[in-house]
């Protein structure tokens, strides 16, 4: 009996040792991935473990990248904690998967590292670092109080912009419920952009070999005089007055995508008393801008504003730009374009058959033969495209 108890003493004893001594392994191990990463170096302050909850929470972590030539380090991405635990719904329904939480995350782009190549391999990166992190397939993600930023320190003047009090919750990603439904994950979002408020719906469908999603977003009232760094930095102006806001729609299913986005600027001033110092090129340009924009805005509204339609397949899209031109004179001179989004893109509507009319600008300028020819052409394979899919499906309704 007593040798008994001195066994089970001693496991227990054990146990609390490997129970104390765990979050140092588990923190040197993660310290000595995050510096060793190919063109990243990182650090953890500290990790605390919830055995019971099937959690760790990681303290105050941080990673930049490193330039391979000079090797310095610039910031990349950091958070004051990071939650990563088994998620328990899914859990009760016969999935093992995981859960993310990001609490005050900031990720930060330089104006070396914005080409879609360097973004691609930064996300691809970073997923990797959180796999390492998570053996588990993660099916829902939560971010609060986050911010992306985007710094130019080379340009004259500098350029740092952010969106801010981003808060961003992604569920479902693994399908572990709701396994019938076309969109069984969802992801919502809004964040704060310069006095402005962005909003972002999403239904997607994570686990599908085409990108299959039905996403909106709107962007309302951003005030453009505190983006004056960025106007001065790369179109020469600045800004006087302005408010800008922009709507979006877009659905894709089977490598087809169908969409548009509609930018509204709203009491725009460009010239004032504001510019007398500029010098004279600055403001023969300002003025053109101001002049051009005075032409184009709907009096009533005070506004200046376009609608951009586009379509077709993810590998060969395609824009009208008759069209968009066609939006800036209605908004001008006919009727304003409506700040919102206009609920006419669904999931659905990516398969409807669209009567691609000339316009009359497109009848005017609309170019050669060919091009003409060539845009038939198009058509008629989208045309049989959509035929040879609906022959499919009554096949398979068929043999069902």
């Amino acid at each position: 009996m007593k040798r008994s108890i001195k066994i089970i003493l001693g496991v227990v004893a054990l146990l609390v040792v490997i129970r104390l001594i765990l979050p140092y392994v588990v923190l040197h191990y993660a310290n000595k991935t995050l510096a060793s990463m190919d063109g990243y170096y990182g650090h953890i302050e500290d990790i605390d473990l919830a055995i019971i909850r099937g959690a760790y929470k990681i303290d105050s972590i941080y990673l930049n990248k490193k330039d391979s030539a000079t090797q310095k380090e610039s910031p990349f991405f950091s958070a004051s904690s990071i939650d990563l635990s088994v998620e328990w719904k899914s859990l009760f329904k016969g999935s093992i998967v995981g859960e993310l939480y990001f609490e005050k995350p900031e990720i930060k782009f330089t104006k070396e590292k914005v080409e879609p190549k360097d973004l691609r391999n930064d996300s691809t990166d970073f997923k990797k670092l959180l796999e390492d992190f998570m053996p588990l397939e993660v099916n829902r993600f939560e971010i609060t109080n986050g911010k992306i930023q985007y710094l130019d320190s080379i340009s004259s003047p500098k350029v740092d912009i952010a969106m801010t009090n981003v808060y961003l919750t992604a569920l479902n990603l693994r399908n572990s419920y709701d396994s019938s439904t076309l969109l069984p994950a969802s992801v919502m979002a809004n964040a704060n952009v310069y006095e402005g408020d962005f909003i972002f719906n999403m239904k997607i469908n994570p686990l599908a070999e085409e990108p299959t999603f039905d996403m909106n977003a709107d962007l309302k009232n951003t005030n453009l005089v505190l983006l004056n760094d960025f106007f001065q930095a790369y179109a020469k102006i600045d800004v006087n007055k302005g408010r800008f806001g922009m709507y979006t729609e877009v659905a894709s299913k089977e490598g087809k995508f169908a969409g548009y986005v509609k930018p509204i600027i709203k009491d725009l001033d460009v010239v004032g008393k504001e510019d007398r110092d500029d010098n004279l090129f600055r403001k023969i340009w300002e003025g053109l801008i101001g002049a051009v924009g005075e032409v184009f805005e709907n009096q009533p509204k005070d506004q200046v504003a376009t609608k951009i339609p586009f379509e077709g397949r993810l590998d060969n899209p395609d824009t009208n730009i008759w069209i968009t031109i066609i939006n800036i004179l209605q908004n001008a001179f006919i009727q304003a374009i409506q700040p919102s989004i206009d609920n006419e893109i669904s999931i659905g509507s990516v398969d409807a058959k669209v009567d691609e009319k000339e316009t009359l600008l497109e009848k005017v300028f609309g170019g050669d033969d060919e091009k003409k020819d060539e845009k038939e052409a198009k058509r008629e394979k989208r045309r049989e495209e959509r035929k040879e899919r609906r022959e499919e499906r009554k096949e398979k309704r068929k043999e069902n």
